[in-house]
């Protein structure tokens, strides 16, 4: 059985990168939103969640939010196959900015858009 280009273990690909470094893949467009502090927002450590169930948790911890609410979710990569899959699931739902890229750990703070 083979690991996810990744490495994170939950069967995504990591995007590919060009020439420059940059990733190529790209994640949903973010929605603006007034700026909802980090601070008070339940924070998902998706990094001490096993990899089998990782994604399946954190759309759980997403679908729970009521609209205007967030949480921080805390990853141990860019989560960018995540980001295109709550778009897909859910588009247009959510508002995502980075908190914190890197290098050990991401940090982006999800809030739910009102309906």
């Amino acid at each position: 059985m083979s690991e996810s280009s990744c490495g994170c273990g939950c069967g995504h690909d990591e995007p590919t990168t060009g020439a420059s470094g940059a990733a190529t893949a790209t994640a949903a467009p973010a929605r603006s939103l007034p700026v909802v502090p980090v601070e008070g927002l339940p924070e998902l450590d998706a990094t001490v969640v096993p990899h089998a169930i990782r994604h399946g948790v954190i759309f759980g911890g997403l679908e729970s939010l009521a609209p205007g609410n967030g949480l921080i979710l805390v990853a141990p990569h860019d989560p960018l196959p995540l980001l295109a899959q709550v778009e897909q699931r859910w588009p247009e739902r959510f508002s995502v900015d980075y908190v914190q890229r890197g290098p050990q750990v991401w940090r982006l703070r999800f809030v739910r858009v009102a309906a």
